[in-house]
């Protein structure tokens, strides 16, 4: 005789895999919003590396810093000004929203718990979207040789998994057992 398992114990199990992997992705969309924020490659060629803090230029085979404020890119500073928020404050409602996430988890009743999480990831997704597309559009527009780096590759990626995660849990929200 062949014993199935209980159906309630299969849907509870698949119910714990499915948050697993949505915590999981969701660690993986912080570790990757903090990377391309704080790593120095969101503009690069052979001898200049730019993020959104600085400008490593090299030198002698000497890495140089210096401080966007004082290059070239000083002109769009306010720009600038306006990437380095949003970038900063899509990891603060991101990792925000992970903290929500599993306090709404063990706390509200089924039906209500993830739309201040959904809400919270949509303003993530929007800051990065308008940090991306910023820096897209008013910084190294006509400067060759040179490309994006994979800073800002992460970010963009960070921006779809970001808005995956926000309709994610905005469809969870409406899931009742």
């Amino acid at each position: 005789m062949v014993c199935l398992p209980h159906p309630i114990i299969s849907f509870q199990k698949t119910t714990m895999w499915m948050l697993a992997g949505i915590v999981l992705l969701h660690v993986t969309t912080i570790i990757l919003l903090l990377v391309s924020s704080i790593d120095n490659a969101w503009w690069v060629t052979d001898s200049v590396s730019t993020d959104l803090w600085g400008k490593w230029e090299l030198t002698n085979k000497v890495w140089h810093y210096t401080n966007l404020k004082d290059s070239p890119e000083g002109k769009l500073y306010d720009y600038l000004q306006t990437v380095q928020a949003t970038s900063v404050l899509a990891c603060v409602f991101t990792i925000l929203a992970l903290f929500v996430f599993l306090a709404q988890l063990f706390t509200l009743p089924k039906g209500q718990r993830f739309t201040f999480t959904g809400i919270l990831q949509l303003i993530a997704c929007l800051c990065i979207m308008i940090a991306a597309s910023i820096y897209t559009d008013k910084f190294h527009v006509n400067e060759r040789p040179g490309g994006y780096g994979h800073c800002y590759i992460l970010a963009w990626i960070s921006f779809g998994l970001t808005f995956a995660l926000a309709i994610t849990y905005l469809i969870l929200r409406k899931k009742k057992e």
